[in-house]
């Protein structure tokens, strides 16, 4: 049997054949034309990436303190009416933080202050980066030490401020040694992090080409360590300007908590609200100065992109 063959008119068949070949027309125009724009672009210099302007110094000192004016003019116009003795208005605490700035009574206080905590941490640094780098790289060492260091370090450090002045005397040098002995336990503990973080490979090969442990410990350990290191300071800083408060509370006569303390016992609650206003604003001068400082001694840090 033969199949039958069902004629088309000669119409359809020209549309047919007509739109067939526009069709390839136009996939032609289209591959030509997609052909020709990536023959531009390779040929051709491509745009490079629009890269984001950094903020001027103006814009990133206006977004880190637009919410201190919001909350200093809430606190101004809240206050202002206050008739609650311990709740003094915002202006006659800075007028009182004015007068004894002038006067000398609390800068004098301020600089005893900041001397001890400079010190206190200076300590806090040298031991704390000192016996981390050991118990970072001697295993044996660290396991034994380390229900020692979790049990001191998990003590309020407010509450041993009393027995230690008790114990050395009212002197500068056991608040500084207040100071130092609360700072060093978070610089330890960010040192051995950072010692443990080193990579292995490193280690390995320090090993295979007898590098000296004083060069080992100065070239490869320590600059490993180093951010995580900057992190034990950065976090250590407010737990020293906050036991130095507390240690100036226990028979001193000067430094910014006996200030506050004194004002208290006297009921000038506006110079207490003073006091603790300045150790505010000086905590937060000292960790942006910090920040700077991190920024410039960890640059090769930032810049490789690793934070």
């Amino acid at each position: 049997m033969t199949s039958a063959t069902v004629p088309t008119p000669a119409g359809t068949a020209g549309t047919q054949a007509n739109g067939s070949t526009s069709g390839t027309d136009s996939q032609r125009g289209g591959a030509s034309r997609r052909g020709a724009s990536g023959g531009r672009s390779s040929g051709g210099r491509q745009a490079a990436p629009r890269r984001k302007k950094p903020p001027t110094v103006a814009g990133q000192l206006l977004q880190s303190t637009w919410l201190i004016v919001v909350v200093l003019v809430l606190w101004w116009v809240l206050s202002a009416q206050s008739t609650n003795f311990f709740i003094p208005s915002l202006q006659q605490i800075l007028e009182a933080l004015g007068t004894d700035l002038t006067n000398g009574v609390i800068a004098g206080g301020a600089l005893y202050s900041l001397s001890n905590l400079f010190v206190g941490l200076a300590i806090a640094v040298v031991l704390g980066v000192g016996v981390g780098l050991v118990l970072g790289e001697v295993g044996w060492l660290r396991r034994i030490v380390d229900p020692i260091i979790h049990f001191f370090r998990c003590i309020p450090q407010a509450a041993l401020v009393p027995l230690i002045i008790g114990t050395f005397g009212i002197g500068q040098g056991p608040k500084m040694g207040t100071i130092a002995f609360a700072c060093f336990w978070p610089i330890l503990l960010n040192t051995i992090d950072g010692v443990l973080g080193v990579e292995p490979t490193v280690r390995h090969f320090s090993k295979v080409y007898r590098v000296p442990k004083a060069l080992y410990f100065r070239r490869v350990v320590l600059p490993a360590a180093l951010p995580q290191i900057v992190a034990g300071v950065r976090v250590a800083l407010p737990i020293g300007i906050t036991v130095m408060v507390v240690s100036e509370m226990f028979a001193s006569i000067e430094g910014l908590g006996f200030y506050i303390l004194n004002s208290s016992a006297t009921f000038q609650v506006p110079q207490t609200w003073a006091g603790a206003l300045l150790v505010g604003v000086i905590g937060y001068i000292l960790s942006v100065l910090f920040v700077f400082a991190e920024r410039r001694l960890l640059r090769w840090y930032y810049a490789s992109g690793a934070k």
